[in-house]
């Protein structure tokens, strides 16, 4: 009787066993673990948190990010029930959250700023900049595993395929078209949101989470700037200005050179060279008085350096990923506008493909009179710029071809002493990644020798050697045509680097201060001579512009933060200035 009992016992404990461990082991605890060590991974890697946090004491924590692993767990279970069953099923269902994942943390790595929704627009332009290798790995790491996926589902399931969808449809299309409620909703639910930084947002709350609750806010914004348009007060305010800084203006020059990627490869604390990357003559240009400024971007995304550097407002991408985007052509009275009313003549000259970044319509929005690209790219002979042979180098075209061309074409309208005062900017591509150098056009003179190397980053010293040299050149050839001028050079953003932020982290760029891969060089001369401020933001240049203009009355007349050489962040006092501009830009 006893062995009758154990062994009717056995087979239930077995059974127990067996439905508990079936319970436990599973791909859908595995793959909820595989989360977890995600996360971890990507943070030791200098990318985002996530579920996964280190403690300052070098503890490990999980945080509570229960909305983002709802979503995640039900986005697997959906892909698992669409899917044909087979022995790869499994690991089949993760690759698109693995994908999309993916995709986010390289893009913060690559550029420090969480990817939002609507920077699916640029895809095209990213395509058009990617090499053929990268293109191929693109093709293979990603468009044939999402083939074998879709290939993989069970369209015969047409029930389970749209039902299933539908929790998906419903969260995003809450956000699309009822964004006041999200918010609302997700501002009870959610964690902490810090406006000052997107990264901490994120990892607070989930990489998803976050897309959606960033859509949701620009779809807000976009509504909120009704409030803010009116284009005939908007117009007089912007003629006033104009009349006032033409009657207190000095008529100088202005000269502004914003230069792709030119980072110094001095500022790297740990980092140790074979010479100074610095040319002798652009050392002796600056005088030991290079500055640094502060740009919205890291490693791309050009136009947002440019949004601030031509509009003087912070680039809070609240409208779309990047503001130039929402540019009609409408007038948005940026400092070219403002100095075109004030009796100036703007012009720019851009050296890369007027497709990118729908720069014409923003540049005619910003307020440039002339606009110059070059013919190679537009086909238009009037243009007075020419890239040259640049089949060695990606296509882009050198610093100095660009200066010797743009001093040509000015030198006379300078010299005409009829002619009205000249806003001329300048903007330059050739310190673009992956920094492919012609060696026999510029030989390569400068060699890393720190125990961490990092080969882009050291093509992109020899680059800014022969860079350097040319903005010499360039500015000695300016300042003996015209003396007075005023000639700021700054850079749009540091480049992404072969490691991402990993590379600034281990090189110690500006001794890993917060924020360290935003600080850029900029380069004042002020009649000739160089002036150091303060570290500035990119979005205050208009203002130390016009300021100079006015031999020092506009920041008498309002507070500048660079004239007393302080540092201020005040950018959430700017944001109605910012959304007044993109009401009126967006029209």
């Amino acid at each position: 009787m006893t062995n009758g009992v154990s062994t009717a016992i056995a087979p239930s404990w077995r059974l127990a066993v067996s439905r508990v461990a079936a319970l436990l082991f599973n791909r859908y605890t595995f793959f909820l673990l595989g989360v977890y060590a995600y996360s971890l991974v990507v943070n030791l890697a200098g990318g985002l948190g996530g579920v996964t946090v280190f403690h300052e004491d070098g503890r490990i924590g999980f945080k509570k990010e229960y909305l983002e692993l709802t979503l995640l767990f039900y986005l697997y279970c959906y892909a698992n029930l669409i899917l044909r069953p087979s022995r790869w099923q499994a690991w089949l269902a993760a690759v698109p959250l693995l994908l999309a994942y993916l995709g986010q943390d390289i893009y913060f790595l690559m550029y420090s700023n969480v990817f939002r929704m609507s920077e699916l627009a640029m895809v095209p332009e990213l395509l058009g900049v990617l090499s053929p290798l990268m293109l191929a790995l693109l093709v293979v790491c990603v468009v044939l595993p999402l083939g074998y996926f879709v290939w993989s589902i069970n369209w015969r399931r047409q029930v389970t395929v749209v039902a299933g969808i539908l929790p998906l449809v419903l969260l995003i299309g809450a956000a699309e078209y009822f964004p006041k409620q999200y918010l609302a909703v997700y501002s009870r639910i959610g964690r902490e949101i810090p406006f000052w930084s997107d990264a901490v947002s994120a990892e607070n709350n989930g990489r998803f989470m976050m897309l959606l609750y960033r859509e949701a806010e620009r779809q807000t914004a976009k509504a909120t700037t009704a409030t803010f348009r009116d284009r005939g007060r908007y117009d007089e305010q912007a003629r006033s200005l104009g009349a006032w800084v033409q009657e207190h203006g000095n008529g100088r020059n202005v000269h502004l050179v914003v230069l792709e990627s030119f980072v110094d490869p001095t500022l790297f604390a740990k980092a140790k060279y074979s010479r100074d990357p610095h040319h002798p003559d652009f050392r002796r240009l600056a005088a030991g008085r290079l500055g640094l400024s502060v740009s919205p971007v890291a490693a791309g995304q050009t136009s947002q350096a440019e949004f601030e550097l031509l509009c003087g407002v912070p680039a809070f991408q609240e409208l779309a990923g990047m503001e130039f985007n929402n540019f009609t052509g409408a007038p948005a009275h940026c400092l070219p506008g403002t100095l075109g009313l004030a009796g100036y003549r703007t012009m720019a000259a851009n050296a890369y493909k007027p497709a990118f970044f729908n720069t014409p319509n923003a540049y005619r929005g910003i307020g440039f009179e002339d606009m110059f690209f070059p013919r190679e790219y537009t086909g238009d002979d009037s243009s007075y710029l020419s890239t040259g042979d640049t089949s060695t180098e990606m296509g882009y075209m050198f610093d100095g071809t660009l200066y010797a061309q743009n001093l040509a074409y000015v030198t006379p309208l300078i010299k005409n002493p009829q002619g009205p005062p000249l806003f001329n900017y300048l903007l330059t591509v050739y310190g673009h990644f992956p920094h492919v150098i012609d060696e026999h056009k510029r030989p390569r003179v400068v060699r890393m020798l720190s125990s961490f190397k990092d080969p882009q980053l050291e093509r992109a010293a020899n680059q800014f050697f022969h860079r350097s040299a040319a903005v010499a050149t360039y500015v000695d050839g300016l300042l003996a045509i015209d003396p007075e001028s005023l000639i700021i050079l700054v850079s749009d953003h540091v480049p992404p680097g072969q490691y991402g932020r990993k590379s600034y982290r281990k090189l110690a760029y500006l001794n890993n201060r917060a924020d360290n891969v935003h600080y850029n060089r900029i380069l004042v001369i002020d009649r000739g001579k160089a002036k150091k401020y303060a570290t500035v933001h990119h979005y205050d240049v208009p203002a130390m512009i016009l300021n100079t203009l006015t031999d020092g009355a506009y920041c008498r007349e309002r507070s500048c933060a660079f004239t007393a050489n302080r540092f201020v962040d005040d950018r959430r006092d700017r944001h109605e200035d910012y959304m007044r501009l993109m009401a009126h830009a967006s029209e």
